[in-house]
């Protein structure tokens, strides 16, 4: 049997039962086509956390466009929904409108990420494949960025691979180089997003060796004297030495990978020097995340490699988005807005619109959200929310590097407070005009 991704035409079927059921029960009531309103949205930021990165719309637009159910799933569903349900799923194609806030740029508690607007069932069908990409690409992006405010102008690598299921590595990948990593080991993510990847070796390949200096030579003699020898396999300083001595004072980069990473990047830059490698950089590895790289500042490291932290979200997997039905046609054709009053689970009714609220030197004062109509530019303002999709047709695609590009342009609009590392409250507050 091939594998799973390349057997994969439809997105269809990534989604939950109840979306389905949902639709049979609303069909059968005569419901299923009333014109609705569904919005994206965290309630709160992860604890401690001042701002959040949206990641994920490119993506999603792609599993947009391949959302049919396709024979193989028609065949699947008989017995999960009932033969009125099932003709309804193969003649399904999106016909509405999706706007959202634009991939790489920041958000808050509140922002409506995406708004969907369409009939409730094409619409509510919609509702798993949007919070499983969000949820996921987002809080990869928001570990990212943090990391990279914290590596300043040093490169960071996403090598988080090994870490994680396989094609959520892919994804993770692409979330992090929105978010400022300068590149990644996942081959997948070259071909799929042209993501820019970069690797040498391993332990093994030096303890497959009958020495590190003939490990060291074999790689340069394949590489050249530019690649990164992994020195800490053995003896570090002994390691360094050889290094030099093997590829030349043109040694592209050492790499360390345990230890006191900082004592360590001290000792081994001196000696680089002392050798006359003045030019070779040091990467560090080894389990980093923000704070672990905040504390590497003052050492003479060059760049960083990160994997387990960035592809677990730092702590926060998950952002905690939820799609809500916020408005919908009543029995007269007009509009209303509708709203859960859930203890600790409410959602604000009504369609959204958002502003961004600059003060004279251009920096966020606050995330203005407008219900039913949108808040007035003063002048100096940024509106949020893009159109990504209209009648069904995507409008929305752009270059990834497009988000690259948002996304430092967005983290430096913010306060200054952005930058600390320890727990507090978002940056800009969320407020709520009508």
């Amino acid at each position: 049997m091939r594998p799973y991704a390349d057997r994969v035409t439809s997105t269809a079927l990534l989604t939950d039962h109840y979306e389905l059921t949902m639709v049979q029960a609303a069909l059968g009531s005569g419901t299923a086509h009333r014109r609705s309103v569904f919005e994206l949205f965290a309630r709160r930021l992860p604890e401690g956390r001042r701002y959040g990165v949206v990641a994920g719309v490119g993506r999603m637009l792609d599993a947009l466009e391949t959302f049919r159910f396709d024979q193989e799933a028609l065949a699947m569903l008989g017995g999960v929904v009932n033969d009125e349900t099932l003709e309804w799923l193969a003649a399904y194609r999106f016909s509405g409108d999706v706007w959202g806030y634009a991939e790489g740029d920041a958000y808050f508690p509140h922002s409506p990420l995406v708004i969907v607007e369409g009939t409730f069932a094409e619409a509510v069908v919609l509702e798993t494949l949007l919070l499983s990409i969000y949820n996921h690409d987002s809080a990869i992006a928001s570990a990212a960025s943090r990391m990279t405010m914290a590596a300043g102008e040093r490169p960071c690598i996403e090598m988080g691979s090994r870490r994680t299921h396989e094609e959520a590595a892919v994804a993770s990948a692409r979330a992090a180089y929105v978010a400022g990593f300068a590149s990644t080991s996942n081959l997948m993510a070259r071909r799929r997003y042209g993501v820019p990847t970069a690797g040498t070796s391993a332990h093994s390949f030096t303890l497959l060796h009958d020495d590190e200096a003939d490990a060291f030579r074999a790689q340069v003699s394949s590489l050249g004297s530019g690649t990164t020898l992994l020195v800490d396999t053995y003896d570090v300083e002994d390691a360094v030495r050889l290094g030099v001595e093997i590829a030349g004072t043109g040694l592209g980069a050492v790499r360390l990978d345990s230890g006191d990473l900082g004592v360590l990047a001290m000792r081994v830059r001196k000696e680089l020097d002392d050798l006359g490698a003045t030019k070779t950089r040091i990467v560090v590895t080894s389990d980093l995340d923000e704070y672990a790289i905040a504390a590497l500042a003052a050492a003479p490291v060059d760049g960083y490699g990160v994997g387990t932290q960035l592809v677990t979200g730092s702590g926060s997997p998950t952002c905690g988005f939820v799609y809500k039905l916020v408005a919908r046609e009543d029995e007269d054709g007009r509009m209303m807005a509708v709203a859960k009053k859930s203890v600790d689970k409410i959602s604000i009714g009504g369609r959204k619109y958002a502003l961004r609220r600059m003060d004279e030197h251009g920096v966020a004062e606050i995330e203005e959200i407008g219900i039913g109509t949108p808040p007035v530019d003063d002048g100096n303002d940024r509106e949020l929310l893009v159109e990504l999709v209209r009648d069904g047709e995507v409008v929305g695609r752009e270059p990834l590097d497009a988000a690259r590009a948002r996304h430092v342009a967005a983290r430096a609009e913010l306060p200054w407070s952005v930058q600390q590392m320890s727990k507090g409250e978002p940056v800009i507050p969320t407020t709520f005009v009508e």
